[in-house]
This record gives structure tokens, C-alpha cells and sequence, in this order.
């Protein structure tokens, strides 16, 4: 129910250049997207993290400056509830940067977490032996099966290296289905940006490292 953003790029990109359009993307969503919002972002090696309770397309994205990585999330909170700051993404640890849209229903995991993503990514972390793209197919398969109704488990999980991208849905694909753009950068986005060509669709049921 939420809009996600990761870009990568060999070279150094205008941060704010990528936050303008994915807040129009926020702000043109069927679901409303305004329950705040948060990004992170490589700055001479290390992770910067920014978070704001009002709707992406109401704040100033113009003072970022320039990164190789960037991961971004606005939230549309379930039923309402929970909205304050603390439970804004990404959330992280300190090799990770974790960003959720989708909607479960009936979740039966035990997992720490102020809300059903940070549970979502403390699972992941679980069962981390060394290998998280392993982790990741082996946690989100319980998790589907541990849980009454997935409407959907969109995420991103990166590194300052990788992104691994999980994409399930059982209903409206024309809203949950994830993009992606190669090239001199690595896109992925929830929607393309209107306007550019280029865009593919990310499979359904799939994980990929990009």
C-alpha cells in the first residue's frame, strides 16, 4: 500500500532530482501515500537517514545532495494506525536498509516490531547465515504461509552493494507490481516515471538481486 524507490549508480547522482518524481508518484497514487516518509543514502561510505511525518510531496527535497545509493519509502499506514515517525522506513541495522509495501492479513510469526514491516524485516535477519538472498527466500516463504490473506509482500532490502527485491501479489497487479530500469543506473520503482520508456515489469512470486 506504500510507493518504494532504490536507485544505484557507479557515479555520484542528484538525490533531490529522484525525490521529485517519486513524490509525484506518491502523490498521483489511487491509495493515499501522505503518513510521512523517509529515505537513506551512501555519504562517503556511510548510510544517512532521513524521516518526516508529512507527505513527501509536502516537504523540501531539494537540499540532499548528491549519492550513489539511495532508498526511499512513502508510507500509506494500514487501517490508519500508527502514524508517527518512529514507524516511517527504511528501517535498518547496521548493514541493512529495509523498505515494505504490501498488506498481510492474520500474520502468525513471532517476530520484534512496532508494525508488521519491522517485523517483517527482524525475520529476515533470523534466519541470516551468511547468504541473504537465502534468508530472504526462506523467511517470505514462511511468512506467506504463516498468514491468513497476502494481498501483498513488496520490499527491498540493500546493502551499500545490492538491492534484493521481493515481489508477491494476489490482487490488482496494476497497482502492486514493482519496475525496474537498467542502464547507467539501477531504478526500481514501485511506478515508472511518467513520461520515460525503457521500464520493465518485475516478476510476480520473485526475489532478484540487483
Amino acid at each position: 500500500m506504500c510507493r518504494l524507490l532504490y536507485v544505484r549508480s557507479e557515479t555520484e547522482f542528484d538525490i533531490s532530482k529522484f525525490l521529485l518524481k517519486f513524490s509525484d508518484i506518491a502523490k498521483d497514487s489511487k491509495e493515499f501515500q501522505g503518513h510521512g516518509w523517509g529515505c537513506s543514502y551512501l555519504s562517503a561510505d556511510e548510510w544517512k537517514r532521513y524521516k518526516n511525518i508529512r507527505p513527501v510531496w509536502e516537504d523540501n527535497l531539494n537540499d540532499f545532495g548528491k549519492t550513489k545509493v539511495l532508498l526511499a519509502h512513502a508510507r500509506s499506514a494500514f487501517k490508519d494506525e500508527g502514524i508517527c515517525i518512529e514507524n516511517n522506513m527504511p528501517f535498518f541495522d547496521d548493514k541493512y536498509e529495509f523498505a515494505f509495501n504490501g498488506e498481510l492479513r492474520g500474520v502468525r510469526i513471532n517476530s520484534p516490531g512496532r508494525i508488521g514491516a519491522e517485523k517483517i524485516f527482524n525475520y529476515i535477519k533470523r534466519f541470516y547465515k551468511g547468504d541473504i538472498y537465502e534468508a530472504i527466500d526462506k523467511a517470505a516463504g514462511i511468512i506467506l504461509k504463516m498468514t491468513k490473506y497476502a494481498r501483498a509482500m513488496n520490499f527491498v532490502l540493500c546493502d551499500k552493494n545490492s538491492a534484493y527485491v521481493y515481489s508477491f501479489f494476489s490482487e490488482d497487479p496494476e497497482y502492486f507490481t514493482l519496475y525496474v530500469k537498467t542502464g547507467s543506473e539501477i531504478i526500481v520503482s514501485s511506478m515508472p516515471f511518467p513520461g520515460e520508456q525503457d521500464w520493465k515489469k518485475i516478476q510476480n512470486k520473485s526475489l532478484t538481486k540487483f
